[in-house]
């Protein structure tokens, strides 16, 4: 198995006022409460629907055992805001151009399922590495 940086591992569906943004002050919001999902346990149970890792001998990964997927409920509250830097990238040769605020961001995300919880800490802006908000057309809606 080969993980790209660039690979989706799941999307879902929210409602359109799940979603607040406003560009140009550099906010938004994503609320989310009792979304269902399936508990996998790890990464490789995930990507595998519960079978696991054999291990390979050619591939540097180690077996992991086989773990059915529970269901489970998660609620997240994610804040950007604060504009830190601006880049704007034109790319006609690749059919690419946006503009992108680097900000400031929290999350405050809880699970559930049968006989578990998990609450995070609360948000801490100082423990923000990266945000991005941004805004781009590609391909068919590039012009």
């Amino acid at each position: 198995m080969h993980i790209d940086s660039n690979d989706v591992f799941w999307m879902v569906e929210l409602d359109d006022d799940a979603v607040e943004v406003d560009f140009d002050q550099g906010q938004a919001s994503l609320v989310v409460r009792g979304l269902d999902v399936y508990d996998d346990h790890d990464l490789a149970n995930s990507l595998t629907q519960g079978l696991g890792l054999n291990g390979d001998p050619d591939y540097p990964y180690p077996m992991i055992a086989p773990v059915a997927p529970v269901r489970a409920k998660v609620s997240f509250d994610v804040e950007w805001s604060g504009i830190l830097s601006m880049a704007r990238i034109d790319n006609a040769a690749q059919q690419f151009k946006g503009s992108f605020l680097s900000t400031g961001a929290t999350i405050n995300w809880s699970a559930r399922e049968d006989g578990f919880t998990f609450q995070s800490e609360a948000p801490n802006p100082s423990r923000n590495l990266v945000s991005v908000l941004g805004r781009e057309k590609n391909g068919v809606f590039f012009t």
